[in-house]
């Protein structure tokens, strides 16, 4: 499979401290791992026994060279991904505690991805294209029409992680999108703000009458899906939480797998929720992903 998006570092500042401006100080715990729901999303998948690609950009610096290493040291292929010399690797600040985070995000090339840099080889051999972030993705954006019909016209299938919008505006395109697309996968608050509806089921529901199976990741309450008019639910396994980051992609990565290999729907989201609840055990978003027989063991086959 291949995926789409965006790959940078997170630094993650952790501690109980609210920033205060007028210089003053505080001290906190600090953790530099892999970032960028895409790259997340392509090791959860990679840990889950697939072979995946990712194709991105990141700049030719420090931070660049970190995002591919460590990557590539999750067994994904990034022989697809550009580096450009001119422009510096996008970031993310993310700031943690109580079990909620802020986030704080520098561009960089995260929004320089277009579809002429996807190698039409690896394009043409993937049975399913997974594309991330789309909000972020400005430069990739226009072109997604077009790469989703000629996926779909040999056969393969495509899945879409909003994640959030900086603008809040929550369209650019997205919801005409949503009828090339055969898995959406919003977490609870980006599909509320998308059907611009406060009840999730109902969201879920208006999601799917663009045309595609919607997958919605519910946070501690598991997930739902939602084909047409049906909507189902599977909860989350209590284990103990370490860190919740990245926890989204790993259910992303859990549901197309599950697609992938042909699975029942309810089945599907079984194994999505199993894999985003057991990414929580470990700090940052890939140290902990689960194998398939670990996810399969909490309970991945309802």
């Amino acid at each position: 499979m291949l995926v789409l998006g965006d790959g940078n570092p997170d630094l993650v500042l952790r501690g109980d401290f609210d920033p205060v401006f007028g210089q003053a100080e505080r001290l906190v715990d600090h953790d530099l791992v892999l970032g960028g729901s895409g790259a997340i999303a392509a090791c959860a998948a990679a840990r889950l026994g697939v072979v995946t690609a990712f194709v991105g950009v990141v700049g030719d610096d420090p931070l660049g060279r970190f995002t591919i290493d460590a990557i590539a040291e999750r067994g994904v292929d990034t022989s697809g991904c550009r580096v450009d010399p001119t422009r510096p690797t996008g970031i993310t600040v993310i700031l943690s505690r109580d079990g909620d985070r802020a986030i704080l995000t520098s561009a960089g090339t995260i929004a320089d991805l277009r579809g002429a840099d996807v190698p039409p080889d690896a394009l043409a051999s993937a049975r399913h294209v997974h594309v991330s972030s789309y909000f972020l993705q400005q430069g990739l954006r226009g072109d997604l029409p077009d790469l989703f019909e000629g996926v779909r016209a040999r056969g393969g299938t495509v899945s879409l992680d909003p994640n959030w919008d900086p603008t809040e505006a929550w369209d650019g395109g997205l919801l005409d999108l949503l009828a090339l697309v055969d898995v959406f996968l919003p977490n609870g608050a980006e599909a509320r703000a998308i059907a611009r509806t406060d009840d999730l089921e109902d969201a879920s529901r208006v999601l799917a009458a663009r045309g595609p199976t919607v997958a919605v990741k519910d946070g501690a309450n598991g997930g739902l899906v939602a084909e047409g008019d049906a909507v189902i639910r599977v909860g989350a396994a209590a284990v103990e939480t370490v860190d919740s980051i990245g926890a989204g992609d790993a259910f992303d990565a859990g549901f197309f797998v599950g697609r992938l290999n042909a699975l029942p729907i309810e089945r599907c989201l079984a194994l999505a929720v199993a894999c985003g609840t057991l990414s929580t055990r470990g700090r940052g978003a890939v140290a902990a992903q689960p194998t398939m027989d670990e996810a399969l063991a909490l309970g991945g086959t309802p």
